[in-house]
C-alpha cells in the first residue's frame, strides 16, 4: 500500500505556529514526547509496530516542496526566518523509537524540541490509519457517508432555527484521529461544497492549500507546558508564555489556550493587558458552559466588552452539542467550534482515543492539570502534586 504520510505540510496549523514561536524564543529546548492510548483498543496496538516502523522510516526522507514552502510564506504570520529553516529541515530518524510492550504499543519522541515536536500528528494519524485498515472499509465508509449527509441535514436545519446575534461557525480539528486520508479529505470537501455558510476552514493545513480553505489554529498544551521548565518562576509561566506568543505573532493568532493548569489559575494571569491583547479564550476540558460562564463574567470585571472576544470550543464535540453551546454564548459573544473526530472518523466503529504529549522538558518534568478527569498527564507524582499546590488545583477523580 502506498505511504500514509505524503507531504510534510499534512499537519495540523498550530504545530508550524508553536514550532515558529519556539524556534525563535528557545531553539535549544530538549524534550521529550509520549505516546498514550487512552480507551481500549480492539485489538492490541502492539500489533501495529512493524507497520509504524515502515511509515516513520518514510516520513524521514520527506522535505517541503518549493509550492509549499510558498503556500507557508503567503501567510502572514509566518516569517521568513522560519520558512527558510523549513526548507532545509528532515525529521531525524534516530529521534524517535517505537516498541512493543506486551499489548502496549510504545512510541517516543526524544531530542531537540524544534526537531521533535513535529512528530505528534504523523504518529497519531499514523496509529489511527494503520488500526482501521483492520476494519471493512467500505461497510465503515457507507456507516461514515450517511452520517455526513445527516450532519449536513442537521445544520440545515438548525444553522437557521437557532439563530442568534453572532453567526454559527465551526472548523475541522480531525486530522489526527482521522479514519483515513481519503476520507478525511472528502468530509472537508463535503463541507466546503454543502455548507459554506457555516464551515470556515480546517486545521489541516495541506488540504486548506488544496481548497483554499483557512487554515485555523493557534497554540496547543505543548506549548505552554514547555514554559513551565523555561527558567522562570513555575508560577509565572503561563505569563512568559502568553508573553512571548504576542511578541512573536503582535495580534495575529490570537486565541489563547485556558487549561494548562486549569481556568481558575489561567484567568488569574489572564489581567487586562493580555484580556485586550489577546481575540479570545479556547476550552479543551471541563464543563464548556461553566468554563464560557467564566470567560464572560472575567471580561465583565475587567471591563472590556466580550461581545468582541471569542469563544471558542474544541473538546470532544459533535454538532449538536456546539449548537447548544452556540445557543447560549453567541449572543454575548463570538463563537468558533472546532470539531474532530466526530467529523473524520464517525463510521460506527469506536474511535482510537490517542494522544502524544510532552512529558519532559530540558530534563525537568512538566504537565497539563486538565479541568477534565482522565486528561492530566504527568510521569513525576512529585511534580504533579507540586504544580497543584503552586496553582490551588484539585486533583480529579
Amino acid at each position: 500500500m502506498p505511504p500514509i504520510v505524503n507531504s510534510l505540510l499534512e499537519n495540523d496549523l498550530y504545530k508550524f505556529t508553536m514550532w515558529q514561536a519556539l524556534l525563535h524564543s528557545h531553539p535549544e529546548a530538549q524534550t521529550e514526547y509520549e505516546f498514550v492510548c487512552r480507551n481500549a483498543p480492539s485489538y492490541p496496538l502492539s500489533e501495529l509496530k512493524e507497520d509504524v516502523e515502515r511509515e516513520l522510516d518514510h516520513l524521514c526522507t520527506l522535505a517541503f516542496s518549493d509550492d509549499e514552502l510558498l503556500y507557508l510564506r503567503s501567510l502572514r504570520f509566518m516569517k521568513s526566518d522560519f520558512v527558510d529553516f523549513l526548507t532545509v529541515f528532515r525529521f531525524q530518524r534516530k529521534f524517535i523509537t517505537v516498541a512493543a510492550d506486551g499489548p502496549t504499543l510504545r512510541i517516543r519522541a526524544i531530542g531537540p524540541q524544534v526537531h521533535v515536536m513535529g512528530f505528534e500528528i504523523f504518529v497519531l494519524y499514523i496509529v489511527n490509519e494503520l488500526y482501521f485498515r483492520r476494519f471493512d472499509q467500505q461497510v465503515a465508509l457507507v456507516e461514515a457517508r450517511q452520517r455526513l449527509q445527516e450532519k449536513i441535514r442537521l445544520l440545515q436545519r438548525l444553522g437557521k432555527e437557532a439563530a442568534r446575534k453572532n453567526p454559527f461557525e465551526f472548523f475541522d480539528f480531525g486530522l489526527r484521529r482521522r479514519f483515513s486520508a481519503a476520507w478525511h479529505e472528502e468530509v472537508v470537501v463535503t463541507l466546503a461544497r454543502e455548507v459554506p455558510q457555516y464551515f470556515t476552514g480546517t486545521s489541516n493545513v495541506y488540504l486548506a492549500k488544496k481548497y483554499g480553505l483557512t487554515p485555523i489554529g493557534t497554540m496547543a498544551h505543548e506549548y505552554l507546558q514547555a514554559y513551565q521548565s523555561f527558567g522562570v518562576r513555575l508560577r509565572d509561566f503561563q505569563k512568559a508564555a502568553l508573553e512571548d506568543w504576542v511578541q512573536e505573532y503582535r495580534g495575529d493568532l490570537g486565541i489563547a489556550l485556558t487549561d494548562v493548569v486549569g481556568m481558575d489559575a489561567f484567568l488569574a494571569d489572564f489581567d487586562l493587558y493580555f484580556a485586550k491583547l489577546f481575540d479570545g479564550l479556547r476550552h479543551d476540558s471541563g464543563d464548556p458552559v461553566e468554563w464560557g460562564e467564566k470567560a464572560l463574567a472575567h471580561y465583565a470585571r475587567l471591563r472590556i466588552d466580550a461581545g468582541s472576544k471569542r469563544l471558542v470550543f474544541s473538546d470532544g464535540l459533535d454538532l449538536q452539542r456546539a449548537f447548544s453551546l452556540y445557543r447560549h454564548f453567541a449572543d454575548r459573544a463570538l463563537t468558533g467550534f472546532g470539531i474532530g473526530t466526530n467529523l473524520s472518523n464517525d463510521t460506527g466503529i469506536p474511535a482510537l482515543n490517542i494522544v502524544m504529549k510532552l512529558m519532559v522538558c530540558n530534563g525537568q518534568p512538566v504537565a497539563k492539570l486538565s479541568d477534565s478527569a482522565g486528561k492530566t498527564l504527568c510521569r513525576d507524582e512529585t511534580f504533579l502534586a507540586y504544580l497543584r499546590q503552586v496553582f490551588h488545583h484539585p486533583a480529579l477523580k
